[in-house]
């Protein structure tokens, strides 16, 4: 498999403390791939940095067999590389249809037309089918439950047709039945061809769900593997349980 996403040497201090240190993994093209660490370990602001929602103080990110010294939401959103939050990123005084209209890839000058294309309305009309939102497509946002609001920004991030999608704790704070949709989802998403890269504390669905798994402590890759590998090494093992 080739490398879809490279991360090379990613560096990035707050005040005195390094929260991201020299931090280099690949993502293979057509994989589920899992980003995992203790508490502090940096995976979330090594999301930030690859999406460029934060700026690295050292290393670059390749991806597509681009290199972005710096990158940029949109940038990367439009060469096919899109993220989810912990926290749902929606609009809460938009319906839920029209979160997913917005959500569609345009050049920059279309943003400023009021129409919304027939394409634009049938492919957010089969996300809402598919993510099982059809009853609520004409509420804003912020009436939807915190469950709901994980499905339509998930649903939300497909809207621009991605190659990579980075998903930040998808399963968080969500009843097992929406567990077992969420990774419903994904499974269908990558079997149609998206490449995953995922951040989950919840081991069980890290172990049915990705490979290989790639392992932070300290802001650093420390280990690389098949999830049963990655669960049996030591370094692992001991980063986990210095928590």
């Amino acid at each position: 498999m080739s490398a879809l996403l490279e991360v090379r040497h990613l560096r990035k201090r707050f005040g005195g403390i390094a929260a991201v240190d020299d931090c280099s993994f690949e993502v293979d093209q057509g994989t589920v791939t899992a980003l995992i660490g203790p508490n502090g370990s940096g995976k979330t602001t090594v999301f930030n940095l690859i999406t460029g929602y934060v700026a690295a103080d050292a290393g670059d990110v390749v991806f597509n067999g681009r290199r972005y010294p710096r990158p940029t939401p949109g940038r990367l959103c439009h060469d096919g590389l899109v993220r989810t939050f912990q926290q749902a990123r929606v609009f809460p005084a938009l319906t839920v249809l029209d979160n997913l209209v917005a959500a569609a890839a345009h050049p920059w000058w279309a943003l400023a037309s009021p129409r919304v294309s027939r394409a634009d309305r049938a492919t957010a009309g089969e996300l809402i089918v598919e993510f099982g939102l059809g009853k609520v497509a004409d509420l804003p946002a912020s009436q939807l439950s915190y469950g709901q609001r994980k499905l339509l920004e998930f649903a939300a991030v497909l809207m621009s047709e991605p190659k990579l999608v980075l998903l930040d704790e998808p399963t968080a704070g969500v009843n097992p039945n929406l567990v077992a949709t969420m990774e419903r989802h994904i499974r269908e998403r990558h079997a149609k061809g998206i490449t995953f890269l995922v951040v989950e504390h919840d081991m069980n669905v890290v172990m049915r769900l990705c490979d290989p798994v790639i392992v932070l402590d300290h802001g650093a890759t420390i280990a690389r593997g098949a999830p049963a590998a990655v669960q049996a090494n030591p370094a692992v093992l001991d980063a986990y349980l210095g928590e």
